[in-house]
């Protein structure tokens, strides 16, 4: 018998088609070195505010972030302690890690937990033997790196810029001078320490003696590398390079091109997922003054759309991209919204360029400023068309620039709402399963959602915020809106979730919005409005019709299809999402992998609901991993099912172990029987159906213990 399953898991067994359910991954970017730590085989690189390593030996490298080794996210400085063979990593929330060659992190959360009224910024890192000393906004934190504590705090009472240990003397560089203190003394008492002599020689070094040069044209970070003989230093397009210098000072540059794959940016305040590409851009507002971030994640690989020589032809900063839309028609077009105007992109090169010279696009302010004609929604009909949204216009609000090239405009006097022009912020920008399209109004005056029935020209809203029991909530902020897979939409506020029912929309009701009653099932017949009082910012809808909702503090809430269970609340504190603070989520259907864009970045969680068949073949339906070995304890994953499937697990022999409905095309199983416990080697059979009762297929998983 033995014999017998092991052929069939060589007959079944290939390599693992799909990625773990719950599994996180960080995309974050490494473009901008700020600080280089060589230690021995490994060269530790701070870039972007994130870190990566290059190894000296095998030329690998190795990102790191919160959902692989560290304990947190943005950091703001590092610093390689050779006597004890560790990296100090600070975060800017003043959080402490040290990192060892051999990725073994411990966190210090002592100064990052503590609450103190001080000025707990930590200016620089001074490395002494065990020790490391940071100075800080009052006073020098002494770190003690072989035990992970903090040893002392020496509270000054000043701001100290830096530090400098000669000795048993501790100097410390403030903005009245420099104060030093023996180390025999006790220096946590602030009057131990005293102004250095007048004339005294002391020598503030970087933790690795880093220094800066512009001789190249750019700010070039370098470090002399003891170990490996060599200096370090970034190139000026952001990646690492190794090279050696003569007497005469020429450079021979032996590695180069050196950085972790990822974005150029983490900016993804707007997100879609679409033809199979993650398309995104800076989004929020036009006032973050931020090079335009547009980049294309597909088959694992980044595309960034480069911004070299776009001002010089538009003659207008190439800055804060606030939306973006792709082609149905061709995944390489693209329509990107701006601050000053409408961007269109052939295979990532700027194709044309649109603003008030050669279109009916306005400015904002008048008179004419070509840095502020807000192109705050774009969108692709089915036709190749492209449709913009015209924020703070004087007289526009709705064009369409056909496919032929040619402008229509469509003024709504409904839109007027801001001071005489348009709306301040049109957003978020979307056609529904009925051909209607929608978008929201975000800024405080007269915020609304608006829907638009093209083909008629004719535009409703809804601004009064009161629910189907009569109350009303005064709204400042409509964030975002999204249909779900029962057609109703879905709107959220700073302060309130509501959403338009199917009936609602066919019935022209604009009177009034509707908030889901939650049940409270204990017996008193009440129910709560789901979300109230969450400030959400952004919705994505999953293939199972399950809600995403992102939050402006809250992290990320994952509601049921039928609304009524909170099926997830990921914080950063209870998962690795890498911010509370959500401003985007996109979801490839396929995969199951919902994105989330947060104000530290993107971060990803593969969920359990994938997109669904019209029908389960055998060659659709299929499940992984498979075999499952001894070792693995993780969920079974049976994809390719159609919508809300029936699936049933049973021995080879026909014994019921576990049955459910698939979520979207989707169904996990923990490997347990009806009892909870670890079913026994064998093959077990995945009958499946679809909701109506019409059969499906048969998939075997082969399960050795």
């Amino acid at each position: 018998m033995r014999k017998s399953i092991i052929g069939l898991f060589i007959m079944l067994a290939a390599t693992v088609r799909g990625a773990t359910i719950g599994q996180w991954n960080a995309y974050l970017a490494y473009h901008d070195i700020t600080d280089i730590e060589p230690a021995g085989r490994l060269v530790y690189v701070l870039s972007s505010k994130d870190l990566f390593s290059y190894n000296v030996n095998d030329k690998s490298v190795y990102a790191y972030n919160k959902v692989n080794s560290l304990s947190d996210t943005e950091i703001d400085h590092i610093a390689w302690n050779p006597t004890v063979k560790r990296l100090l990593i600070v975060y800017s929330n003043f959080n402490i890690d040290l990192l060892d060659n051999d990725n073994q992190v411990e966190n210090i959360s002592d100064y990052y937990s503590k609450a103190i009224t001080d000025d707990k910024t930590i200016n620089n890192i001074t490395i002494s033997g065990n020790f490391a000393y940071l100075s800080t906004g009052f006073g020098i934190l002494k770190l003690n790196m072989r035990d992970a504590e903090i040893s002392e705090t020496y509270n000054l009472g000043k701001n100290v810029t830096d530090c400098s240990v000669s000795g048993d003397i501790i100097s410390a560089k403030t903005d009245n001078g420099i104060y030093q203190g023996k180390t025999t003394d006790n220096l946590v008492n602030p009057n131990a320490w005293t102004i250095a002599p007048d004339g005294s020689s002391i020598s503030f070094k970087d933790a690795n003696d880093i220094t800066t040069s512009t001789q190249n044209g750019y700010t070039e970070y370098i470090v002399y590398d003891t170990t490996n003989k060599c200096y370090w230093s970034n190139q000026e397009n952001g990646s690492l390079q190794g090279w050696t210098q003569d007497d005469e000072g020429n450079r021979t540059v032996s590695v180069s091109e050196v950085n972790a794959d990822g974005p150029k940016y983490n900016y993804f305040g707007f997100m879609k997922f679409a033809q199979g590409g993650l398309y995104s851009c800076n989004g929020k507002d036009w006032a973050q003054g931020k090079p335009a971030s547009i980049h294309v994640y597909r088959d694992h690989t980044w595309t960034f759309y480069a911004p070299e020589g776009i001002t010089e032809k538009t003659g207008v900063k190439f800055w804060d991209a606030l939306c973006l839309d792709v082609d149905p028609n061709d995944k390489n077009h693209v329509a990107v919204g701006t601050r000053n105007g409408l961007y269109e992109f052939q295979n990532g090169k700027l194709l044309n360029f649109y603003n008030s010279d050669n279109s009916p696009i306005e400015s904002a302010i008048q008179p004419v400023d070509k840095e502020y004609e807000l192109i705050t929604g774009t969108l692709f009909d089915d036709n190749s068309d492209i449709w913009i949204l015209n924020s703070g216009a004087p007289t526009q609000s709705i064009l369409k620039l056909t496919n032929n090239k040619q402008w229509e405009t469509y003024p709504h006097k409904e839109l007027m709402t801001l001071n005489g022009l348009s709306a301040g912020k049109m957003e978020h920008i979307m056609i529904d399963s009925r051909g209607y399209m929608w978008f929201v109004n975000s800024n405080w005056v007269s915020p609304a959602l608006y829907y638009y029935e093209m083909d008629k020209d004719q535009i409703a809203f809804y601004n009064t915020f009161t629910n189907q029991d009569g109350v009303n909530y005064n709204i400042y902020n409509v964030k975002c809106a999204a249909e779900d897979k029962d057609k109703n939409i879905w709107l959220g506020t700073e302060g309130a979730l509501f959403y338009l029912s199917d009936a609602d929309i066919k019935n022209g009701d604009t009177d009034h919005l509707n908030q889901y009653k939650v049940p409270r099932n204990d017996g008193t017949n009440l129910a709560d409005y789901l979300l109230t009082g969450i400030d959400i910012t952004c919705i994505a809808v999953d293939a199972a019709n399950r809600k995403w909702f992102g939050t402006n503090g809250n992290g990320v809430y994952l509601i049921s299809a039928d609304n009524n269970t909170q099926e997830q609340h990921f914080l950063s504190t209870n998962s690795n999402l890498l911010s509370d603070y959500i401003e985007s989520i996109a979801i490839n259907d396929e995969t199951g992998e919902v994105f989330f864009g947060t104000t530290k970045g993107l971060c990803s969680y593969m969920s359990d609901a994938t997109q669904t068949n019209e029908e389960m073949t055998k060659d659709n339906v299929w499940a992984y991993p498979n075999p499952v070995r001894p070792e693995y304890t993780g969920l079974i994953t049976i994809t390719g099912l159609t919508y809300n499937a029936d699936v049933k697990i049973c021995t080879s022999n026909g014994v019921l172990v576990n049955e459910g409905r698939s979520s979207g095309g989707t169904y996990t199983w923990d490997g347990c029987d009806k009892n909870g416990d670890r079913v026994a080697s064998g093959v077990y059979m995945v009958q499946t159906a679809m909701s109506d009762g019409k059969k499906g297929t048969v998939c075997k998983i082969a399960i050795v213990r």
